[in-house]
């Protein structure tokens, strides 16, 4: 009898770890730990499938990108021809705050789920199966690529700045008011509606000041590692008169004020690359 099957599974790291599960002893009676992900039902999207199957073997939610690689392998020639159709996703926690796995299914396939570091995993430290070696021969640092437009306004001898919260890569760090162009909007458009959310201020842009690139591999908000490559345009813009107070909630932006050029220069207050090289263009 010929057979085929469609499996869908997650890629899921958090930093320098990886997310696992345990097969059952009812599948084998090794121990052997495989990417969380499974069986493909009819009818349902692949995507679907990993959402799901996350779900149950390890409680929980994540959210699913785009489809990473597709492996296809034929087992059991001598006696029962099988046709194993892999799709490998990567995802990426929708909580990272709560990330502790708790296997949901009873008398499933998954016995246990645990984060396991990379080290340790391409170190043999555990049995791996098929899927999960394919998967980790394969894992490099998500490619990305962001262009990010930026208001520079002066007033005086200080600087509106932004600061950053929780959510975002360096909490408590300041940087210049903006954020991620969207697609189809104009740069200058997008200083306007960021500098508004993050200030309470309406912007008048002016000429581009610069554009400025930075390439760094790391650990995002959501836990994913990341070959990040931010391109960064800062424009001048002049704002109006009220003192800002940051109007988006559950952002990445908790604080903006005008802060002195002389504390930015004395390094008491902690800004990014960006900061400097805004003022070093204007000063």
């Amino acid at each position: 009898m010929i057979r085929q099957r469609v499996a869908a599974y997650a890629v899921i790291t958090r930093g320098e770890e990886i997310l696992l599960c345990r097969l059952a002893p009812k599948v084998t009676d090794q121990e052997v730990w495989h990417l969380p992900g499974g069986g493909v039902d009819f009818g349902e999207h692949p995507a679907e499938a990993v959402v799901r199957e996350v779900r149950e073997e390890t409680g929980l939610a994540v959210t699913v990108g785009e489809v990473s690689y597709v492996a296809s392998a034929i087992t059991g020639l001598k006696r029962s021809p099988r046709h194993a159709i892999r799709l490998y996703y990567d995802a990426v926690l929708t909580d990272p705050d709560h990330a502790t796995p708790v296997v949901q299914e009873i008398d499933g396939s998954t016995i246990d789920a645990r984060w396991f570091p990379l080290a340790e995993v391409r170190g043999g430290a555990l049995r791996l199966s098929g899927a999960a070696k394919y998967a980790l021969e394969r894992l490099v640092p998500l490619p990305v690529q962001r262009t990010a437009a930026y208001g520079v306004a002066l007033r005086g001898d200080r600087i509106l700045l932004t600061r950053l919260s929780a959510r975002a890569h360096l909490p408590g760090v300041w940087t210049l008011p903006g954020g991620g162009v969207e697609h189809g909007e104009m740069p200058a458009d997008t200083v306007v509606r960021e500098v508004r959310e993050e200030t309470g201020l309406g912007a008048e842009v002016g000429s581009l000041l610069m554009a400025h690139s930075v390439h760094v591999t790391g650990t995002a908000p959501h836990g994913r590692t990341e070959d990040f490559h931010a391109i960064q345009l800062l424009y001048r813009i002049e704002v109006g008169a009220d003192e800002p107070s940051v109007l988006e909630s559950d952002g990445t932006t908790d604080d903006a004020q005008w802060v002195a050029l002389a504390d930015i220069q004395a390094g008491s207050i902690p800004v990014l690359e960006v900061v400097r090289v805004a003022l070093d263009a204007l000063l």
